[in-house]
């Protein structure tokens, strides 16, 4: 017993003049340093706006190692560890002579190995130079290692390397691809159990697997918990309540979401490891819960894609590329957010915009909706039938065909295309084709992104935002004129807010669009509340037709289940601006009462109607520009027939310029009645008279 007593006095002696050596030796010369610039790739993380996971990406050599340092981990789980592996971490400078000792005593007493005495420096330096064997020239390799590591490297720093590269069975490396493979969380907060699973798997880490050996992982942790330096660390009574909660006994898949947006953010910068994006991961996971869902009541070879932005700031909040991304028979490899398609009658709220704003119809304005030939054009409404006289609301959120072709005719497509491009948004025509009344109906290709985009100059009271890419492209609002006035924002909210949602929908208080392209190929449906814009798609990515498939009944009820599981409170859309009311039929203007066109392609409801009408504001109207807190706002004038250049007048004081518009504003002086006059170039008048509060 004094031999081996001898033996285990010299080793110690021996590690510590090993030590001693390479110390003065590195001190001098620093020579044959440790390789610490080759401690291993890390894997590339995708993350969002708050700098959650969202996707992780397996390193070249196929390992799950994920950046970590002593701040992403639970501060308990550093005490256990410190605790568990080396108490005077903080006080040796690589080597623990006093566990070396213990060791060796233990050896000597027991016949046996009862505990190690590799310090965490030592085991860092295991895993940055591993060996194949355990023999006594590579343990003092280690030494001379850790001696090294120790002077160039702060505690933490030795601790941040230890934290990412520990082996955790199989491919996983590291604290927190450990934790969110078994337990589906970041270490930043963990349960004793937890915490001391953590510390124990990496000693014997394939015999301890849990989803291998769950015994054996079982008792590993067990042993973490009984000993009482760890015990010290946790407090009195924990250690018996953590031996009671079960094991995780299977390893789950690290983050894995947004797999387009992922594969883009790695395609434009390769070789960083963080890519941060503007998704939001509460978002993502909702709606990527919502297409998997969906998914399984589609039709074989249909896909589907959503797009969420935030209308104020113009970021991507979430985006699901395909129903699934590794189903071939979908195509799920296509991110369908950026492919072409015809829009369907998803366009047609702009027609309608541009309507209201140029003073054609309000809400309440009988138009026509029965066959109609636009110069050998002739549309057709959806389901081949006609509804006769109604009204523009009832155009526009029973999605007609011929009132929206009547009111494009009016407009004028080229100008629609302009307000269009005031939006960032430029739509595919046909080849060698100038812009047609086809527009109205789908005939031109947009993507997903772009539609949405549209849509967020509704959600924000007609100022257009540029959505970006997720990634690279710089979200923000789009310098210039906004895309329509907000009264004419507010009439189209106004009524798309009130469009009936799919059977079983909950109301959320949205207004929302679908529509369906030629052919059944492609089904839209685009929502907004006052702060988000959501777009869903379906269809086949090979263009091919869907009988049955419309954007009603496919995917408006995925735009409402979305909009739930997303998880985002509502937002009330924005409130009615300066101006906007909506005006019953009988107090209407003569020349509003009903829209049509006569046969020189004027506005008018008879032949002798070509006299100047304020159509707005109304006669007697109260209109609410904020004189009462005295911060006014103008009034805009808006007028129908008659010839230009119009001078108009208010209370007999002519405004100061003659305009060729037929929308015009006037800033008043205060609150009160005040009398509105325009004359046209002829020398005819309209009046009225209004009251400003």
């Amino acid at each position: 017993m004094r031999l081996w007593r001898k033996l285990t006095i010299a080793t110690a002696a021996g590690f510590i003049l090993a030590g001693a050596v390479i110390f003065a030796l590195d001190t001098a010369d620093r020579v044959f340093p440790p390789p610490l610039e080759k401690t291993g790739a890390v894997s590339a993380e995708v993350l969002d706006a708050d700098g959650q996971l969202l996707r992780a990406f397996a390193t070249p050599e196929g390992r799950w190692r994920l950046k970590t340092t002593v701040t992403d981990v639970d501060p308990q789980f550093m005490r256990m560890l410190i605790a568990y592996e080396d108490r005077r971490f903080y006080e040796h400078h690589g080597i623990d002579p006093l566990a070396i000792g213990r060791a060796g005593l233990q050896l000597v007493t027991n016949g046996r190995i009862v505990s190690g005495a590799s310090t965490l420096s030592m085991q860092v330096a295991r895993l940055i130079e591993p060996r194949a064997g355990r023999s006594l020239s590579a343990k003092i390799l280690q030494v001379i290692r850790a001696v090294q590591i120790e002077r160039r490297l702060s505690k933490e720093e030795i601790l941040d390397l230890y934290l990412t590269h520990a082996p955790y069975g199989g491919n996983l490396e590291g604290v927190r691809a450990a934790s969110l493979a078994y337990f589906g969380k970041e270490p930043k907060r963990l349960t004793v159990a937890q915490a001391a699973l953590l510390v124990a798997l990496p000693q014997l880490p394939e015999r301890r697997r849990p989803d291998r050996n769950l015994a054996a992982a079982e008792a590993a942790r067990k042993r973490v918990l009984k000993r009482a330096a760890v015990a010290e660390a946790i407090g009195e009574g924990e250690a018996e309540r953590a031996e009671a909660t079960l094991v995780p006994a299977t390893r789950m898949q690290l983050p894995a979401l947004a797999a387009h947006l992922a594969e883009a953010a790695l395609r434009s910068k390769p070789n960083e490891r963080e890519h941060r994006t503007t998704l939001k991961k509460q978002i993502q996971a909702g709606l990527e819960a919502t297409a998997k869902s969906a998914a399984m009541n589609l039709r074989p070879k249909l896909s589907l894609a959503m797009v969420m932005a935030d209308a104020r700031t113009g970021e991507i909040v979430g985006e699901v590329g395909s129903a699934d991304y590794f189903d071939a028979s979908r195509s799920g490899w296509i991110d369908m957010t950026r492919v072409s398609r015809s829009p369907g009658s998803t366009l047609k709220p702009f027609i309608y915009g541009l309507a209201f704003e140029q003073g054609l119809v309000s809400q309440e304005t009988i138009i026509e909706d029965r066959p109609a030939d636009f110069f050998g054009y002739r549309p057709r409404n959806f389901d081949m039938s006609y509804q006769g006289d109604v009204t523009v609301r009832e155009a526009l959120q029973l999605s007609l065909n011929v009132p929206a072709v009547r009111l494009l005719d009016a407009v004028n497509p080229a100008r629609l295309l302009v307000r269009f491009r005031r939006a960032g948004v430029r739509p595919i025509l046909p080849p060698n084709e100038a812009p047609g009344l086809a527009i109205g109906l789908g005939g031109v290709g947009i993507t997903l992104k772009d539609l949405v985009q549209l849509y967020t100059a509704l959600a924000n009271k007609g100022e257009p935002v540029r959505i970006g890419d997720g990634v690279t492209a710089k979200p923000g609002k789009i310098d210039g004129e906004p895309l329509l006035e907000p009264v004419a924002v507010w009439n189209v909210s106004d009524i798309l807010s009130s469009v009936i949602p799919p059977a079983g929908a909950p109301q959320r208080g949205i207004a929302y669009k679908t529509g369906t392209s030629y052919g059944y190929r492609d089904a839209w449906s685009v929502g907004y509340d006052g702060r988000y814009v959501l777009g869903v798609w379906v269809g086949r990515p090979d263009n091919g037709a869907v009988p049955g498939s419309t954007g009603y009944g496919t995917a408006a009820p995925i735009l409402f289940e979305a909009f739930a599981k997303s998880s985002i409170a509502s937002t009330p859309l924005p409130r009615p601006p300066a101006g906007a009311v909506r005006i019953a039929q009988a107090d209407l203007p003569v020349s509003q009462r009903r829209f049509s066109i006569n046969a020189s392609g004027l506005l008018s409801t008879s032949s002798r109607e070509q006299a100047p009408q304020i159509v707005y504001p109304p006669e007697g109207a109260h209109v609410d520009l904020g004189a009462r807190s005295g911060d006014l706002s103008p009034l805009m004038l808006k007028l129908q027939g008659g010839r230009a250049p119009f001078r108009w007048l208010a209370n007999g004081k002519p405004l100061p310029d003659l305009s060729r518009r037929r929308i015009n504003q006037w800033m008043p002086d205060g609150g009160g009645y005040s009398k509105l006059t325009v004359i046209d170039a002829m020398g005819r008048a309209a009046s009225v008279g209004v009251f400003i509060d």
